[in-house]
């Protein structure tokens, strides 16, 4: 499977050439779980393609942005499914729309489907929690702002760092609306880092010691915003693809990601959440038993 750039990709200004980008592998979901966790192991992330029904992930974002029409974010007579942004919104309307989107049932119902909480435990190997606290965003054509490098244990020391990130495209993402990047074999420098931070804050109370706020990290938690430059200090390229509704990526709590801006010339916004499995039996982070909010600083 390879992806097509039809324009460059870029992060918060900075520009990835094709010399650091790379294809991720998308993994057979109906493989050998023993495969799978090798593959987890080796590559710190699993892109396992139609893993849910499209329909299904089609109709929600149907029903998410028909809830949004009224704060203006769609323009006008279309089809709620495409989510063809206006180009102006009312943002005060629109956060706290957002706040309740996270607690409605269908979205808990989505979160919750059989076909994902089956396979952690499987996956997992035994019987699993997923954290309350879930996260949803929408990015509107040509947003400069972007997520930066960052793996997620950085926002999870408070619990295991088995945990795994569970991110889905909903809606068709290809790789020129801004989908998640991934720097390849990050996995093992996620770790390196996190051992390196964990010396670092030896000194400071346990709240400071597990926070992503802390005076030993950058700003917001974050590695960098300049992902060429990081993927040149790591010897690395960053990793992208073209998702569709009912892929589940599937990502360690070390793996280094990103984002990229959305580049869509008719006007799409990219949906996407990314929600937290792991074993119930292993220590579960506190903070994050609590609705995901805008100004929860996690």
């Amino acid at each position: 499977m390879t992806t097509t750039l039809e324009r460059p990709l870029i992060s918060n200004g900075f520009t990835l050439s094709p010399q650091i980008l790379g294809q991720l592998q998308p993994s057979d979901s109906s493989a050998p779980i023993e495969d799978l966790r090798a593959q987890y192991r080796a590559q710190g992330y699993l892109w396992l393609k139609h893993f849910l029904p499209r329909e299904d992930v089609l109709a929600f974002r149907r029903r998410f942005f028909a809830a949004f029409a009224e704060t203006g974010l769609l323009a006008e007579g279309t089809d709620p499914v495409d989510g063809i942004y206006s180009g102006h919104e009312d943002r005060d309307q629109s956060r706290k729309l957002m706040m309740e989107a996270v607690r409605w049932a269908s979205y808990e119902s989505f979160c919750f489907a059989p076909r994902i909480w089956q396979f952690y435990e499987e996956f997992l190997g035994g019987p699993v929690y997923l954290h309350k606290r879930k996260i949803m965003r929408y990015t509107r054509p040509h947003d400069v702002n972007c997520t930066g490098a960052h793996y997620d244990l950085t926002y999870l020391r408070g619990g295991t760092d088995s945990v795994c990130t569970s991110w889905f495209p909903i809606g068709d993402i290809p790789v020129e609306m801004g989908g998640l990047v991934y720097l390849e074999g990050s996995d093992r420098w996620g770790r390196e880092m996190e051992e390196e931070f964990r010396a670092n804050n030896a000194d400071l109370s346990p709240e400071e010691r597990i926070s992503a706020y802390n005076k030993n990290m950058a700003q917001g938690g974050w590695l960098s915003k300049d992902l060429p430059n990081l993927a040149e200090r790591m010897g690395s390229r960053w990793l992208v693809a073209d998702f569709e509704a009912g892929d589940m990526m599937v990502h360690s709590a070390y793996m280094i990601h990103a984002a990229t801006v959305n580049e869509s010339d008719e006007g799409r916004m990219r949906l996407s959440t990314d929600i937290r499995y792991q074993l119930v039996r292993e220590e579960i982070d506190q903070r994050w038993q609590n609705h995901w909010s805008l100004d929860d600083m996690l």
